[in-house]
């Protein structure tokens, strides 16, 4: 099974789209929210979630139920394909039913991997992964550069040193970012 969970009006063919509103006319009608999901363990081998994680879980027992849900429905393997407004972007900021910044950093703290790294190393993070018993491993960050910083690169590829620093140092640089998660089952942590 695919899931193009909080689908609005962007069906993918085959995925079960699946939105809050029934006026965008998904395929089920599922609040993200109300946890338990209403789909089987171990059964999408896919998951999108775009433009959609910023609006959720604004309480953190909330969002952090969602992530166990997230990691739950998906199968070992499965890839979680993530798309957001860049929290320092005005894509971001302007509208006022995004609850919950996303940067790609976060879900390090989902990677049982990179937990126990910390935990060796003695270094801090909140080390979700061992904590909620869950296991994301990150695939691939794309951080999509608003248009003006496209431009601003375009004219001089040796730039591409400088973005990171631009983009710390600025608002309005990324204007989306696509994190891609891999599911690690079954949990290894003890």
């Amino acid at each position: 099974m695919k899931l193009n969970l909080g689908c609005g009006g962007q069906r993918l063919p085959g995925f079960v789209n699946v939105d809050k509103f029934a006026a965008a006319r998904p395929d089920q009608v599922v609040d993200l929210e109300r946890l338990p999901w209403p789909f089987a363990s171990d059964a999408a081998d896919e998951v999108v979630l775009r433009h959609v994680l910023e609006h959720l879980g604004r309480d953190t027992d909330t969002f952090l139920g969602i992530l166990q849900e997230l990691w739950r429905v998906c199968v070992d393997g499965a890839l979680v394909r993530i798309t957001v407004p860049h929290p320092r972007h005005q894509d971001y900021l302007q509208d006022p039913t995004h609850v919950r910044p996303i940067v790609p950093e976060m879900f390090l703290h989902t990677s049982l991997a990179v937990n126990r790294q910390w935990q060796q190393q003695g270094l801090p993070g909140t080390p979700l992964a061992l904590y909620l018993g869950i296991d994301f491993a990150i695939v691939s960050v794309d951080q999509r550069l608003d248009p003006r910083w496209r431009e601003w690169l375009a004219a001089d590829p040796a730039r591409q040193r400088e973005i990171d620093h631009v983009a710390r140092s600025n608002n309005n640089v990324v204007q989306e970012v696509e994190v891609v998660l891999r599911a690690v089952k079954p949990f290894a942590g003890a």
